[in-house]
């Protein structure tokens, strides 16, 4: 039976999102915004393109959440961009106001749904997204670290000039400026990252640009496309999410799930590596980490959690 895949915003992430997915085949298109007519206009578009690539399935797009009914997937990019004068709490306020008509849209058409959200800031409004919806935690996370990794990888793989898939990386924390590029736990043709910077294959300086431009990834292509903010990367990293779940794939993966103890984190979304198969988040990986990454691990989940508190003072219902 063919899956369906519901898209919440039809904005570029979302557009990108209907297109990845059909031309991977992986289920039907309901591609939603409250602009009927831009969701609409993309899934025709997109259709139309079927006779030139060559892919079997439906597009629809449509202003109504009834449309979204009985969704296998759900992905969330409902939501506005941080603009120039924007506090971080003016961003937090409209887009868990979006968020919470989002959730209530699901719970109402898709409570069995797996529920992957990509609107920012993330760690905080995945966890919004959960107690608004009251979803399994099972069931809703986060894309960021995927992106977060790809980003990482990519400049690695252009300071060393190795092929990018060369390169097994992870990078943890929240979806920020605290993230945690994992330098013990990046493998680089069978050797750790941390070996190639004692033999001298990339310096140390080098290696903490890249970090710090890893960080900055989204931020360095908003600039550069002065309007608007980065889609094709983080499409495509929350399609391979998508794809892990809807073919019981059981791939590791770097997630905002929802920690109940793990890492010694309790009631929070974070970025850590989980096996997403059938079921959802099927488990939490715990990495053995150094003195310095459980450190900025815990810096990291100060930040969400001081992102979190700032929330419940928008909406008490978070409390």
């Amino acid at each position: 039976m063919t899956k369906k895949i519901s898209l919440i915003g039809a904005g570029q992430i979302g557009g990108t999102l209907a297109h990845l997915i059909a031309l991977k085949e992986l289920g039907d298109v309901v591609l939603f915004d409250v602009a009927e007519g831009l969701a609409k206009g993309k899934a025709l578009d997109i259709a139309q393109s079927s006779g030139v690539s060559g892919f079997n399935i439906d597009l629809k797009g449509t202003s109504n959440y009834e449309d979204t009914k009985n969704s296998d997937v759900i992905i969330i990019t409902a939501g506005i961009p941080r603009k120039p004068g924007m506090t971080r709490d003016d961003l937090l306020g409209t887009n868990l106001k979006i968020i919470k008509q989002v959730a209530d849209g699901i719970r109402k058409n898709s409570p069995e749904a797996f529920v992957i959200c990509i609107t920012n800031p993330l760690d905080v409004i995945v966890m919004a997204l959960q107690k608004y919806s009251g979803l399994s935690t099972k069931k809703i996370v986060g894309m960021a670290g995927i992106l977060d990794t790809s980003r990482f990888k990519y400049f690695l793989s252009k300071e060393m000039k190795i092929p990018i898939g060369s390169i097994n990386s992870l990078v943890l924390g929240g979806h920020g400026d605290s993230m945690v590029p994992m330098q013990n736990h990046t493998i680089v043709n069978d050797k750790s990252l941390s070996d190639l910077v004692r033999e001298k294959k990339i310096s140390e300086d080098k290696l903490k640009s890249i970090i710090e431009r890893t960080k900055n990834g989204g931020g360095e292509i908003g600039k550069l496309l002065a309007k608007g903010s980065a889609f094709y990367a983080p499409a495509a990293s929350g399609v391979q999410m998508a794809e892990s779940y809807l073919k019981d794939k059981k791939e590791k993966l770097p997630c905002a799930a929802y920690l109940n103890g793990e890492y010694g984190v309790k009631g929070l979304y974070a970025g850590v590596p989980v096996i997403i198969g059938k079921s959802g988040v099927e488990k939490i990986i715990e990495l053995d980490l150094n003195s310095e990454e459980k450190k900025n691990f815990e810096v990291s989940i100060k930040a969400v959690r001081e992102l979190l508190e700032s929330a419940k003072k928008i909406d008490p219902e978070l409390k």
